[in-house]
C-alpha cells in the first residue's frame, strides 16, 4: 500500500549555495512525505472502505518510523556538508525496508502494491552509482521472493472468488496509476535539470571560447605594442630635431604643424604604454593612485580633447568622490570604447552619467541614435555582433563585457523611450580599491 517517494537525478544543478547531493537529499525528504500521506491514506482506505482487516499498529510504526527519519533528515544536508552517494543509497534502502515491512503485514508477494519495487529500482539507476543500483537490484529482488514464503496473510471480507478477484484488479489499477504518475513526474523533474545542467555547460564554454579569444587579442595587442614602440620613439626624435631646424623656426604654420604631430605620437606613445601597462608589462612603475572624481574627470577631458563631441553631458553623483582608487587603464579603454560607439551613433549628443554608494559604481553611457537592434541585444557580448557592417566589428563590446566580468560587475544594454541606447557598467568599489588591488 506504500506510496512510492523518489527523488531527482545526480544530474541536479545545484542552487542557492546547495550542492547536488544536497538536493537530492532534500527531494528526498520532501518526496518521503508524500509517501507517509500515500500510505496512511491507502491504510485507512483499505481497512475501512473495503473491510479488509489489516495489522494497523504494526504498519503505523513503520509510517511513524518514516515521520521520524524525515525529521531526523531535515537538518542532514545542511549541517554536514555535501551528501555523498552511500548516504542516498542508505537512504533508499530504508524506503525498500519499509515497502517490504508494509507488505509483509499486508499478504506478502499476493499484495498488488509489490510492483512497486521496479519503480525503486528504475529510480535509483537514476540517483545511485552502478554499485549502488545493482545491490538495490539484488535487495529488492529477495525481498520478493522473501514475501512469498513469509508473510502475514490478508483477513479478506467474505465473498465470491469474483469479488476478491476484482478486489485484487482494482489494487493492480491503484499501483499501475502510482507507478506511471511517480515516473512521470520525477523523470521530468530529471529531464529539466539535464536541460539546465547542459545550458550552464553550454555557457561555460562559450565563456571559456571567449576569455581564448582574448587572450589571443591580448597577445597580439602586447605584440604590436612592442613593435610600434621603436618608430614612435624615432618619430618623435626626428620631430624634435625638425622643431630646432631653421627652416621650420622660420615658418609659424610648419612649426604648428610639428607641433600637432609631436601631440599626436604623444599620444600613440600614451595609448601604446596604457596596452602595455594592461598586459603587465610596464615593469618598475607603482599603480598611480587618484580619487574617483579625478579619475572620471580626467577620463572625460581626455575623451573629449581627442574626439569631436558637440555636446558631452556629464554627471558625477557619488556620495564620497574623494575616495582613493587605483587608475585602472584598462577600464579607461574600455569606457573610451562605449563614448566612441555613443559618438559614432549621436555625433551630436552623448550623455555619461556616473553614480554609486559605498560598494558599487553605476556608469551609464546614453545617445541619442538609433538603438540596438533585437539580435544585437539578445548576443550582448559575443564577438562579431555589430551594426557597423564592417570586418572586425563587434569587438568593442566583447571587450567591455569581459574586462567588466573580470572586475567582478556587469554589463547591461538597452533601448530608451524616445530614440537612442543606453550602455549601463556596474562594478563593485572593492575592484577598484587600493587594498584589492595590492592582493592581487
Amino acid at each position: 500500500m506504500p506510496l512510492r517517494q523518489a527523488v531527482v537525478g545526480r544530474s541536479l544543478i545545484a542552487s542557492a549555495g546547495e550542492t547536488v547531493g544536497q538536493q537530492n537529499m532534500l527531494q528526498l525528504i520532501q518526496l518521503r512525505w508524500i509517501a507517509v500521506v500515500g500510505q496512511i491514506l491507502t491504510i485507512g482506505f483499505v481497512e475501512f472502505v473495503f473491510g479488509v482487516a489489516l495489522p494497523l499498529l504494526p504498519m503505523l510504526l513503520v509510517v511513524s518510523g518514516l515521520v521520524v527519519l524525515n525529521l531526523f533528515s531535515l537538518l542532514r544536508p545542511r549541517a554536514q556538508g555535501d551528501v555523498s552517494n552511500g548516504a542516498l543509497f542508505a537512504g533508499l534502502l530504508v524506503d525498500v525496508a519499509a515497502l517490504t515491512a508494509l507488505l509483509y503485514f499486508s499478504g506478502g508477494a499476493t499484495n498488488p502494491f509489490v510492483f512497486l519495487y521496479p519503480l525503486q529500482v528504475t529510480l535509483a539507476a537514476v540517483l545511485l552509482e552502478a554499485w549502488s543500483t545493482w545491490t538495490l537490484v539484488a535487495i529488492t529482488s529477495l525481498c520478493f521472493a522473501g514475501l512469498t514464503l513469509f508473510y502475514v496473510p490478508l483477513q479478506l471480507p467474505s465473498g465470491s472468488h469474483e469479488e476478491l478477484f476484482q478486489l485484487h484488479i482494482i489494487g493492480m489499477l491503484i499501483c499501475f496509476v502510482m507507478d506511471v504518475a511517480l515516473l512521470v513526474v520525477f523523470m521530468t523533474r530529471i529531464n529539466r535539470n539535464l536541460r539546465a545542467r547542459d545550458a550552464r555547460l553550454a555557457d561555460l564554454r562559450q565563456r571559456a571560447a571567449e576569455e581564448d579569444h582574448i587572450v589571443r587579442m591580448g597577445l597580439l595587442a602586447s605584440g604590436a605594442a612592442h613593435e610600434l614602440g621603436t618608430p614612435l620613439a624615432t618619430l618623435s626624435v626626428i620631430l624634435g630635431d625638425w622643431k630646432r631646424m631653421p627652416v621650420f623656426r622660420e615658418s609659424p604654420e610648419l612649426l604648428a604643424e610639428i607641433e600637432d604631430m609631436q601631440a599626436e605620437v604623444k599620444r600613440c606613445k600614451t595609448i601604446v604604454t596604457g596596452i602595455l601597462l594592461s598586459a603587465g608589462e610596464a615593469r618598475g612603475e607603482h599603480p598611480e593612485v587618484t580619487t574617483i572624481a579625478a579619475f572620471f574627470d580626467d577620463l572625460v577631458e581626455d575623451w573629449t580633447a581627442t574626439r569631436p563631441v558637440r555636446e558631452l553631458a556629464y554627471e558625477l553623483q557619488i556620495d564620497d568622490d574623494e575616495r582613493s582608487i587605483v587608475s585602472d587603464s584598462a577600464l579607461k579603454q574600455i569606457l573610451g570604447n562605449v563614448l566612441d560607439n555613443a559618438l559614432e551613433a549621436s555625433p551630436d549628443w552623448v550623455g555619461f552619467k556616473v553614480s554609486g554608494d559605498d560598494d558599487s559604481l553605476t556608469l551609464a553611457v546614453r545617445d541619442r541614435g538609433p538603438g540596438f537592434a533585437p539580435e544585437m541585444l539578445a548576443q550582448l557580448g559575443k564577438p562579431y555582433q555589430s551594426s557597423k557592417g564592417r570586418p572586425g566589428g563587434g569587438l568593442g563590446l566583447f571587450l567591455v563585457v569581459n574586462v567588466v566580468r573580470k572586475l567582478g560587475g556587469r554589463v547591461e544594454a538597452r533601448n530608451v523611450e524616445g530614440g537612442g541606447a543606453m550602455v549601463t557598467l556596474r562594478l563593485p568599489l572593492a575592484a577598484l580599491s587600493i587594498g584589492d588591488r595590492g592582493e592581487r
